[in-house]
């Protein structure tokens, strides 16, 4: 008789192993490079609004390298794309972006990303780690 499991070894494993990579992508990447694939997948205002600023402009500015956010925002941005990073490398873009912008149960309804900007990263990582578990 199969055992009644909720999460099989496999779907472990894969959500570990896009754990590591994305964590891998989040350290090795440079905050301009960061602020740019943000932009270029979320776009310049959401991004803005992960970074917890109100000037969308200055998304840009990071992405050029012709300024630096401060370490709040760069948490802040570094955990966004850990968090998209994980969820595209068990799924796609499209539903990186979609569960970014969409309301989680495990995050009482609230989006990712505004959850990442209030500064709840551990709740939604855990959150991506469950989706990507299948849970």
């Amino acid at each position: 008789m199969p055992s009644d499991t909720t999460t099989s070894p496999v779907a472990v494993a894969k959500s570990v192993a896009s754990a590591e990579r994305a964590h891998a992508a989040s350290v090795r990447m440079g905050i301009s490079e960061i602020a740019r694939f943000l932009q270029e997948n979320l776009g310049q205002r959401l991004t803005a609004r992960i970074a917890n600023i109100s000037d969308p402009k200055q998304v840009g500015k990071w992405a050029s390298g012709s300024t630096v956010p401060r370490p709040e925002a760069e948490e802040r941005l570094r955990a966004a794309l850990q968090v998209f990073q994980l969820i595209q490398d068990a799924e796609s873009l499209h539903t990186a972006r979609a569960w970014m912008i969409g309301m989680n149960p495990q995050l009482e309804d609230e989006a990712p990303a505004q959850c990442i900007a209030d500064g709840r990263r551990r709740d939604v990582m855990v959150a991506a780690r469950a989706y990507v578990d299948g849970g």
